[in-house]
């Protein structure tokens, strides 16, 4: 069962059974600060560094993380080395570039905590962003993630709007039922369709999207679209 978007209310609080995992590559200039704000909601946040040339490793320590290191094979390879590590009910994933707010993470773990969805993400297109627009990446990307978004909903016979979004809870037991197997990216969708396929219940609400504070994206949407074309084609049928 996939539930409607809806906007939670919930007090801020500490969260003794939340893990919070971010992975992370050459944010130094913000990844402190992202892991200061999760460690006022909950006890133990796994930074994965996918061998950063500048300081965030140092950083990210410093503010109270657990410092791993990737292979270095992208966020997939990355977020995927985090899942024997959690120990806690529940797993939120967010991003080290500030775009996404970790006091918002109460609202996606709510439904975890009722009963009633076992695997939350962010929808960008139902809390708005500050990235989506303005440019010509900005449009392949919008572009691309409604395609997705689209093919996955009639596969599966859901209602979602944003698959792709990295900011996201899920029960821990069922991410490791998931197998996931992506390197990159493309982690994120593959993730939405594994917990469909398996049975286990979506639900998504409403989270700003906000323009990452330092840098550029490491993702270039046309180089990549190959790549996610054939993680969807996978995901859906084999």
């Amino acid at each position: 069962m996939v539930l409607p978007a809806r906007e939670l209310a919930v007090a801020p609080a500490r969260f003794a059974d939340v893990t919070i995992v971010i992975p992370a590559k050459d944010e130094a200039q913000t990844v402190g600060d992202i892991v200061a704000r999760c460690r006022q909601l909950v006890d133990r946040v796994y930074v994965i560094d996918g061998h950063s040339t500048d300081a965030t490793a140092p950083r990210a320590a410093a503010a109270g993380a657990t410092v791993v290191r990737d292979a270095n094979r992208g966020k997939g390879e990355a977020l995927r080395r985090a899942v024997p590590l959690v120990a806690t009910e529940i797993t939120v994933f967010l991003d080290a570039d500030g775009s996404h707010d970790p006091e918002d993470m109460a609202r996606l773990v709510q439904p975890i905590r009722d009963g009633v969805a076992d695997h939350v993400t962010a929808s960008r297109l139902l809390g708005g962003s500050s990235e989506l627009h303005g440019g010509f990446d900005e449009f392949v990307r919008l572009a691309g993630s409604s395609f997705i978004t689209a093919c996955v909903n009639r596969r599966f016979g859901v209602r979602l709007s944003d698959t792709q979004n990295g900011f996201r809870a899920i029960r821990t037991t069922v991410l490791r039922e998931l197998a996931l197997r992506e390197d990159s990216t493309t982690i994120e969708q593959e993730m939405i369709m594994q917990t469909l396929r398996r049975g286990y219940r979506m639900a998504e609400v409403a989270c700003h999207e906000y323009a990452r504070r330092h840098g550029r994206s490491h993702v270039r949407p046309l180089r990549a679209a190959p790549r996610y074309f054939w993680s969807l084609v996978r995901g859906l049928w084999f």
